[in-house]
């Protein structure tokens, strides 16, 4: 093995349930490199760093580390080196950030009595945050912190482990802002120059030129090419993806708005006040800001799910003052919350029943559930959004995010909504997907009488798909931009 390559992966397989998932993934991971993992949902990129973070047992291949066979299923692999850091965080909220970077393994002042010494749980814990150039009390609990900081514990977990050698981040600028990604690419680099090699998985395809030094692609199972970053372009990392060029990503056809569907007078709430906006028919709005500016409190006070406390919201041209989730739904306005599985879709049911699930009322008016019309409703939207599900009897939770994400919006067309509002419409979905998405988006809004307002921490989504960007920081509405005078510069200036 040459002396640069710290990991490598050699006819690695791995099927569940008589499915092959993974066919002989080969892949090699320098020393001191940040080696991005891109490929679709399902394309076998998580089960893969799952396999060698010992979370799966692979099927048959072999792993090294520093030129020994290792298998991390028969031994911890982070006392080999080698540590990965879930999408969705594995911290406890009602311990200090120092209990949380040692738990399990705290040093003891007497090991026969088991008791702790805190001092020492905070001195080493507060010696990575600094290496880490984190400015973080090692004695404020967890739940206090934001999501950013959250994930620089989680980056401080790992690395308490003595000589983290592979380090695998799988989405980890999911739920940061522009900000906050940039503060992590800045720690990244400094783990990669003190040698320790990232594997980072991402669906934000425009991050990969800015972090990556090399890039594998996966597709269906298989290891498609390794490319130097410095090589190629998205477009050329967008066809191995998808197996096909994908031209126009956003896929949108613009034109004239129409009449007023959706309008605001000074509405104020907890989160937010004095807010002042518009949607027309035809239009995609998007509300731009960074995490915390108030702009899911906003668009779930008009949908109904938070408390409007003064101010007017006006729905097709009449005051609506009662507001509600249940009264939105009868005046035909849906809902595609930030997280789909807790709020978004009932992911333990079968799609049928989700399809179906705002539509109860107007589908069932006496109130007699029919699968005949369950099959009929759910076969239609599978067939028209391609939703790839092996039967409309599956449950939700067993789609990838895409699949998972269109289910979600046929409950809703379903219901025959004419407005419908998307906060982060395409979180954790790949190339392929995000694209299926827009184009479902803009064939809506073509439609009479229809419209979307849209929350967004991705720029260039906003820039490709919106007719007007709302900017929103601290609550207030701080600038309003057309689709000609929308620049990435022109809204971050306004949003911090």
């Amino acid at each position: 093995m040459p002396d640069d390559v710290v990991m490598t992966i050699r006819g690695v397989n791995k099927s569940f349930a008589g499915v092959q998932v993974l066919f002989d993934a080969d892949m090699d991971i320098k020393r001191g490199e940040v080696h991005v993992l891109v490929g679709e949902n399902g394309a076998g990129k998580s089960t893969l760093m799952k396999i060698i973070s010992g979370v799966f047992e692979k099927d048959s291949g072999e792993i090294t580390l520093d030129g020994k066979v290792i298998n991390p299923c028969k031994i911890d692999p982070r006392k080999l080196g080698v540590s990965i850091i879930h999408q969705e965080f594995n911290l406890l909220n009602y311990r200090t950030v120092g209990q949380n970077i040692f738990l399990g393994r705290e040093p003891l002042k007497n090991k026969i009595l088991g008791i702790v010494d805190e001092a020492e749980v905070n001195r080493k814990s507060k010696e990575i945050l600094d290496f880490l150039g984190m400015d973080v009390d090692v004695d404020e609990k967890v739940g206090t912190l934001g999501v950013a900081q959250q994930q620089m514990v989680e980056v401080a977990k790992a690395l308490s482990y003595e000589n983290t050698k592979v380090l695998i981040m799988d989405e980890p600028t999911a739920a940061l802002t522009n900000r906050e990604i940039t503060r992590l690419f800045e720690m990244i680099f400094k783990l990669r120059d003190e040698g320790v090699s990232v594997i980072y998985i991402s669906h934000r395809l425009e991050e990969i030129r800015q972090i990556a030094d090399r890039i594998t692609v996966l597709r269906d199972g298989i290891m498609v090419k390794t490319l130097k970053a410095d090589e190629t372009d998205i477009d050329e990392i967008i066809k191995l993806m998808v197996g096909r060029e994908i031209k126009d990503q956003y896929n949108r056809d613009f034109n004239e708005p129409g009449e007023e569907l959706i309008s605001t007078e000074n509405i104020a709430s907890y989160r937010f006040k004095d807010i002042n906006i518009n949607l027309k028919q035809g239009e995609i709005v998007g509300i731009s800001g960074l995490v915390g500016a108030g702009r899911t409190e906003l668009v779930k006070s008009i949908f109904g799910g938070e408390k409007v406390e003064s101010g007017k919201v006006k729905i097709f041209g009449k005051e609506y003052k009662k507001t509600s989730a249940v009264a939105s739904t009868r005046l035909k306005l849906g809902f595609i919350p930030e997280d789909r599985k807790v709020e978004g879709a009932a992911i333990d049911r079968p799609l049928r029943q989700n399809v179906i699930q705002a539509s109860l009322r107007r589908l069932f008016p006496a109130g007699i559930l029919s699968s005949r019309v369950e099959k009929k409703y759910s076969e239609k939207y599978v067939q028209e959004l391609n939703i790839r599900t092996t039967s409309i009897n599956k449950p939700v939770y067993l789609l990838s995010g895409g699949n998972q994400q269109k289910v979600i919006v046929a409950k809703w067309l379903c219901a025959e909504c004419n407005v419908i509002i998307f906060d982060e419409p395409t979180r954790g979905i790949d190339v392929g997907a995000k694209a299926e998405i827009y184009s479902i988006m803009n064939d809506f809004v073509k439609q009479p009488n229809k419209g979307i307002l849209m929350v967004s921490s991705d720029l260039p989504e906003l820039l490709g798909v919106c007719d007007r960007i709302y900017v929103m920081k601290d609550g207030k509405i701080t600038a309003e931009f057309t689709r000609e005078e929308a620049t990435q510069e022109k809204i971050l200036a306004v949003s911090v």
